[in-house]
């Protein structure tokens, strides 16, 4: 056998080139045929260390679960074959209720990271196709996070956190887009309304402040020694982060009917008190065939995040800044496939995302 001049394969990849190996041959594998053809046995020295090799790998593979079977087929030793039992080895039926492919659903939603995107995507319409439909997208609608990847700063602010090291990094202004240079004891890193924000102590303004980890130019370094300061025992995340759009009001909602049950129950009448969902019309303006529903809110950001979440199921009749902020986040929405940056030059230029730093 000719001597390979590539590096070794590791045995966690020979391993997998083995799996892949014996999934796929048609009847069964001979050793030969395995040590000539699966990538990582070439590496073997002799005969006998292939020997070793192989018996290993195939004993690990059956720890792990993986049915390897040995095929005889009734002549000389060498003959022996090997194959992975498919009806063993394969998932059996995906047969999810509601609440289970919710949270799927949730879970697929929480990174929007394009590398991730499209497998999720593909993975979530079989699912759909098994047989979940609409309603269990329903059970956990409004709790979708919506948080973009984190960028290139998180490592290093976790890691000073860690070892109470103060960092310095430019910073690009929210409302000016002047850049300077910040020195910061980081406390804690928060997500919220869309994005990563760093919380702590400027040194420069002597003030804590909280900065949008998307705005962070360049690397973050770390300054100074570890322990170099005390993180505080309370936070006051909300406090730091803003409370921009906080005030509450009232939605009027045209909702499909049997959908959106997490806003139904807490439907109000006109008067204030517990109300019943209605049907029809509904009033001017609203669409036929729905229910119209008055649902109190306290935050504009966070009722459009949950309203958006249903889709098309539901409409927002009024007020008109709660329907703007879901607009914004549908049109986002049908923009997945838009370059990262222009998704977040538009968002942050209508205002729906605050920044304290």
């Amino acid at each position: 056998m000719p001597e390979s001049t590539s590096p070794p394969i590791s045995p966690a990849m020979r391993l997998l080139n083995l799996v892949i190996a014996l999934v796929n041959t048609n009847v069964s594998m001979t050793k030969q045929q395995i040590r000539t053809s699966v990538a990582g046995y070439g590496d073997a020295p002799s005969p006998d260390a292939f020997e070793r090799m192989f018996e290993r790998d195939k004993d690990t593979l059956r720890d792990l679960g993986i049915p390897v079977l040995t095929v005889d087929a009734g002549g000389h030793s060498d003959d022996v074959g090997y194959r992975i039992d498919q009806d063993a080895y394969a998932l059996g039926a995906v047969d999810l209720t509601p609440a289970e492919f919710g949270v799927l659903s949730l879970a697929a939603q929480f990174w929007q990271d394009k590398t991730l995107r499209t497998d999720i995507s593909r993975a979530l319409t079989k699912l759909r196709a098994a047989g979940a439909g609409e309603v269990a997208n329903d059970a956990v609608a409004g709790l979708a996070p919506r948080v973009r990847a984190v960028g290139d700063a998180y490592g290093p602010l976790l890691d000073a956190i860690g070892a109470r090291r103060a960092v310095s990094f430019t910073y690009r202004a929210a409302s000016t887009g002047e850049v300077l240079a910040r020195q910061v004891e980081p406390w804690r890193i928060a997500a919220r309304r869309g994005g990563w924000y760093v919380l702590g102590y400027d040194r420069e303004r002597r003030a804590p402040r909280a900065f949008r980890l998307s705005r962070i130019e360049g690397r973050v370094r770390a300054v100074g020694r570890p322990g170099a300061f005390d993180v505080p025992a309370e936070i006051d995340v909300e406090s730091l982060l803003g409370a921009r759009g906080r005030h509450g009001g009232v939605a009027r909602l045209a909702i499909v009917p049997e959908r959106a049950g997490a806003l139904r129950a807490r439907a109000v009448s006109d008067d204030g008190g517990p109300g019943d969902s209605g049907s029809g019309e509904g009033g001017s303006g609203s669409p036929a065939g729905r229910d119209v529903v008055a649902v109190p809110f306290v935050d504009v950001h966070g009722a459009a995040d949950e309203i958006a979440g249903y889709a098309d199921a539901v409409v927002v009749l009024g007020p008109p800044e709660l329907r703007d902020a879901v607009v914004r986040r549908l049109r986002a929405a049908a923009r997945l496939d838009a370059p990262d940056d222009e998704v977040t030059e538009t968002t942050e230029a209508t205002g729906t995302e605050d920044d304290r730093g």
